[in-house]
């Protein structure tokens, strides 16, 4: 049996971890602050009950369809463009809503590696390592927030061509968020590297729009499998 004291001593140190995250990023605390205020205005959840939560970056916030899309799911999203793990850590409590009305939370954030920050001081690119501490803070936060017997899912950062050059560095972040969640029974991984990659080795070009990077309405549809799969996959456990 797990002793009290061995309790405490696991959540002081996930405080610990969360407070050094936190300063170690203090200077992203700021960044974004007008689209969280505008996310925190909206009651679409105030009418809606066992619902699943959606948050993350542009991919959420551009899935126009989602409520048509996940039915007959229940969903709010709470997306923003341009979202890292290093700037969520600091908001994600914000984004939650209805403690009683949550079943699901659903996790989709791929911006901290892109190859191309290197010219913007404020927003260099994380090491895979860096990627899967702060998914671990930003997930005990959520789990904190709700309950800890929340299911979190994760949604694989998606290979894209614009991107294709740091896909191994994102195939790293992944791999290390994957091996975290599946030591955790509240923390799911939707992996979709394999769906997007096509015979011959590359990102499906028909499932993102012009710009190589944010999803087409093919990839949509693609996500909508994907994630009621996995849904039907853990009841059938």
């Amino acid at each position: 049996m797990i002793s009290l004291r061995y309790i405490f001593f696991l959540i002081q140190i996930s405080l610990i971890s969360s407070c050094s995250l936190q300063f170690k990023y203090r200077e992203h605390t700021n960044h974004f602050e007008k689209e969280i205020q505008k996310l925190e205005e909206l009651k679409d959840h105030l009418d809606k009950e066992d619902y699943f939560l959606f948050m993350g970056s542009s991919s959420i916030r551009r899935w126009d369809t989602i409520e048509e899309d996940m039915a007959p799911y229940s969903v709010i999203k709470r997306g923003y463009g341009g979202a890292h793990y290093y700037d969520l850590i600091h908001f994600v409590d914000r984004l939650i809503e209805g403690k009683n009305k949550t079943s699901a939370v659903f996790l989709f954030v791929a911006n901290d590696i892109t190859g191309y920050s290197s010219w913007d001081k404020l927003h260099k690119d994380l090491t895979p390592n860096e990627i899967k501490k702060l998914f671990k803070v930003i997930t005990s936060k959520i789990h904190k927030k709700l309950s800890p017997n929340i299911p979190i899912y994760v949604i694989e950062t998606t290979p894209t061509p614009s991107r294709w050059k740091v896909w191994d560095k994102i195939t790293q972040a992944n791999d290390l968020i994957k091996k975290h969640t599946e030591k955790k029974p509240n923390l799911h991984f939707i992996s979709t590297r394999k769906y997007f990659i096509n015979k011959r080795g590359r990102p499906e070009g028909k499932y993102f729009v012009s710009d190589s990077l944010h999803l087409s309405r093919a990839g949509y549809d693609l996500w909508e499998k994907i994630i009621k799969n996995k849904l039907k996959v853990k009841d059938r456990k």
